[in-house]
């Protein structure tokens, strides 16, 4: 019997593609033993407010031309966790569902104490998928002894995980060989995140490219009907 797996560095409550992709694999891997890029998903995403679509943002501690691993990035002001909790009832407490989902982020927004960006990444990312009905185990790449770099690495960490199949976002399109992966007997699948249906959102107009918080605040116990794209 085959094995899917996908790997994919950690983002902070990210978009229901992300969450998509979770479920579609056998084993979801963390790569966070990488560099750290600065303005990217790693430690920020985006909402709907009543003045548009806003980011919110972690702060963390960036060193000199930002040469540090994802897991090894600290976050650098503890009360971030609080702020975005505030910010968030104050944009989505109104929505349908938002007091259904109140008590579980609560619980963590305000006693989440990680002091690893990864690491609250992690914490979100499980609660997420469980909201979601997703039990995809998740795992960090350094479990395993990754070797090389790019397509290698990968590669490696696919054999290493006893995949028979490794499914890609399709920005890796650009750089990926697919030719090694074959090789190895080690099938390639690209994930598609075109055809996702459309929600009424409280603060149009209407954005798929939001986190995941918009949809379970929308539609609730309904948000993994909306994670099935049309053909």
């Amino acid at each position: 019997m085959g094995k899917t797996v996908a790997i994919l560095q950690s983002n902070y409550v990210p978009w229901k593609g992300y969450f998509d992709l979770m479920r579609s694999v056998d084993e979801f891997i963390l790569y966070d033993d990488v560099q750290y890029t600065r303005r990217d998903w790693r430690n920020r995403n985006r909402f709907k407010s009543p003045a548009g679509v806003r980011w919110l943002t972690i702060p963390v501690h960036v060193k000199g031309r930002y040469h540090q691993r994802i897991d090894e990035t600290v976050v650098s002001d503890r009360g971030w966790a609080e702020t975005h909790w505030s910010t968030l009832k104050n944009w989505y407490g109104r929505t349908p569902f938002f007091e259904l989902y109140r008590p579980a982020l609560e619980e963590v927004y305000l006693g989440i104490d990680e002091s690893h960006l990864s690491l609250v990444n992690r914490r979100f990312l499980e609660l997420l998928a469980g909201l979601l009905g997703i039990a995809t185990p998740i795992t960090w790449s350094t479990e395993y002894a990754a070797r090389g770099s790019k397509t290698e690495r990968l590669l490696s960490l696919c054999q290493a995980a006893e995949a028979t199949s490794y499914l890609s976002g399709p920005a890796a399109r650009d750089y990926l060989d697919e030719d090694r992966f074959h090789a190895e007997d080690i099938e390639v699948k690209w994930m598609s995140y075109a055809g996702y249906p459309t929600y009424d959102q409280i603060h149009p107009p209407f954005d798929h490219h939001v986190s995941v918080l918009d949809l379970l605040f929308h539609v609730g116990t309904m948000a993994p009907d909306y994670l099935v794209r049309s053909a």
